[in-house]
């Protein structure tokens, strides 16, 4: 069981993470929003995964890499639940709505990027409780410790005010197009690993 919700997790993360980099230069953001829910339930799987097989002496890091899991997994659905909900139906108007679009970087595009920074500390406590007896598990768990750095700049940039609804819009998505790019691995190895480990 544990081994098949890992799987399943690491599956439909890889899944969410290829719609979510096939909606972006479509500009389709209600396909974007669904996809990154989806990203939620699947990461909180996966890295559930991972916690049930770490041996006794890593189980501290394994606790750490599930609670972050779900903080951000909450930062996360709050954010595209109301985009896809109050945001797009218009329910809202004036000040509630600037607070509420993530598109126009108030308040909820800073709780996303808080959301993926605890996702980055995540990955960096769940690394540490991968084995690494193989090539594929030498580098999920070199993917899960660097993605840790991701962390730093969903952290602190947030804080500094540099995104501008002025700014062009390409450059975002070419920054999130590179992280698909890079998460997407992790995805995949994190499935292979699943599939021939039992826990």
């Amino acid at each position: 069981m544990n081994r098949a919700i890992g799987r399943a997790g690491a599956g439909i993360t890889g899944l969410a993470v290829l719609c979510f980099a096939a909606c972006m230069p479509a500009r389709f953001d209600f396909g974007s929003y669904v996809a990154c829910m989806f990203l939620a339930f699947g990461f909180l799987m996966m890295t559930a995964g991972f916690r049930a097989e770490c041996p006794e002496e890593r189980r501290a890091a394994g606790d750490l890499g599930m609670a972050f899991a779900c903080v951000y997994a909450v930062l996360v659905l709050l954010v595209y639940f109301a985009q896809v909900t109050a945001v797009r139906l218009d329910a809202l108007g004036g000040t509630a709505m600037g607070i509420l679009d993530y598109r126009r970087f108030g308040l909820f595009f800073d709780y996303d990027l808080l959301g993926y920074g605890m996702m980055a500390l995540s990955t960096v406590f769940t690394g540490l409780t991968v084995g690494a007896e193989t090539k594929g598990g030498k580098a999920l768990k070199r993917l899960l410790l660097v993605h840790g750095v991701f962390f730093l700049s969903c952290f602190f940039v947030p804080m500094l005010g540099v995104f501008s609804t002025d700014g062009p819009d390409w450059v975002g998505i070419v920054l999130l197009e590179f992280w698909c790019v890079y998460f997407l691995p992790i995805a995949v190895l994190a499935f292979v690993h699943f599939k021939k480990h039992e826990i």
